[in-house]
């Protein structure tokens, strides 16, 4: 494939990676589990047996690979690394293109629920991050957010889209909103729905009770660093070791932020979850998904984002953005708040990602008219 070269994809897993994994569920070693320990020690072992079993013997990753493979895949080389995308053409031969970008632990997966309600007013580029998925393991460091900013900037110069607009969650966000610092001129503006906003005691702000009981919770993430981030900050390749050789270890690893970061009252399906997890688990990209938290976290700080920023903020996410904080930063034009919803929004409550993805980017398109 030559480097600007846009190929036709397919997914066709091979039989033996899905006995393989069918074995090694069979065999799996189990710990033991402290008396009524719940979830103080880590993922319930009850809970973790019954979605192991059905992993084996009741999910089916030929009927997730047949619905998948009815949308357009592609992939592409940029800056020597392989990029699988996905690629939705609106009815309107004259609509803007959005790009759609997923974090950790999440994949293009996160927007199948997105596409229908978007694709009506949009293009839709949804790729696969370096070293996720159908990307595949990345062979050099350095691919960090701002990188995969960059990549996004060529891939869709390729695709032939001069304006775009760009939305994310988790990484996705930081993705985003890189975009738009690196190609201003291109991008009409960012959506995300994760915003991680710090406490600034310099920021001469009077904040309110419920906006500070939003940076309470960020103090408290910040004193105390979550296990898996620490360990995919610091050490991927050696967590890395083990998620690639033990499905059920990749099961609870995912299986765990989907239970702490999602709204009870908008779970995600264990069909959607396992087939997230499955995606890890073939491509052999639990190290290489990882290595995204240590390369961002020693990259330089990028440029600021100055297009227009739109922010949805669901009830139930890992942190819940402060407005003013935002505005210090960003040129904020649209703040959504809703009372469903957790971190994966466009899995637990696509309708209302969509609707108002659609509204913050038909408002830039009429004031660029």
């Amino acid at each position: 494939m030559s480097t600007t070269e846009i190929t036709p994809f397919r997914i066709d897993v091979p039989q033996a990676d899905l006995d393989d994994l069918n074995d090694r569920l069979a065999r799996t070693r189990w710990p033991n589990e402290v008396d009524g320990a719940g979830s103080d020690y880590g993922f319930p072992l009850a809970r973790l047996k019954s979605l192991a079993e059905y992993w084996r013997t009741g999910y089916s990753w030929r009927e997730q690979e047949a619905s998948l493979n009815e949308l357009p895949h592609f992939t592409t080389e940029i800056e020597g690394q392989n990029i699988h995308f996905v690629h939705v053409r609106s009815a309107n031969p004259d609509a803007v293109a959005l790009v759609l970008t997923h974090g950790w632990p999440g994949s293009f997966l996160e927007f199948l629920d997105v596409i229908e309600p978007l694709s009506r007013d949009f293009h839709l580029v949804i790729p696969s991050m370096p070293g996720y998925g159908f990307s595949g393991p990345t062979s050099e460091g350095g691919w960090g957010v701002p990188r995969v900013a960059r990549a996004w900037a060529e891939l869709m110069r390729r695709l032939g889209y001069e304006r775009y607009g760009a939305q994310g969650g988790d990484f996705g966000a930081g993705v985003s909103t890189a975009l738009g610092a690196l190609a201003p001129e291109h991008v009409i503006g960012v959506h995300v729905n994760y915003l991680p906003t710090r406490p600034d005691p310099d920021a001469g702000l009077e904040l309110s009770a419920s906006d500070e009981a939003r940076l309470d919770t960020v103090r408290a993430l910040m004193a105390n660093r979550p296990p898996y981030q620490a360990l995919q900050a610091l050490t991927p390749q050696t967590i890395g070791y083990a998620l690639t050789d033990s499905p059920v270890g990749q099961l609870a690893w995912i299986a765990e932020r989907f239970a702490q970061w999602t709204d009870p009252a908008t779970p995600v399906s264990d069909d959607r979850m396992l087939t997230d997890i499955s995606l890890y688990w073939l491509t052999a990209t639990a190290a290489s998904s990882a290595r995204l938290h240590r390369d961002t976290q020693r990259g330089a700080p990028g440029e600021p984002c100055r297009v227009p920023l739109g922010v949805a903020v669901f009830a139930h996410d890992i942190t819940l953005s402060v407005r003013p904080l935002a505005e210090r930063l960003f040129d904020v034009r649209h703040w959504s708040e809703f009372e469903r919803g957790g971190h994966f929004a466009a899995m637990e409550v696509p309708e209302l990602l969509a609707a108002d993805v659609r509204e913050f980017f038909l408002a830039r398109l009429k004031e660029a008219a």
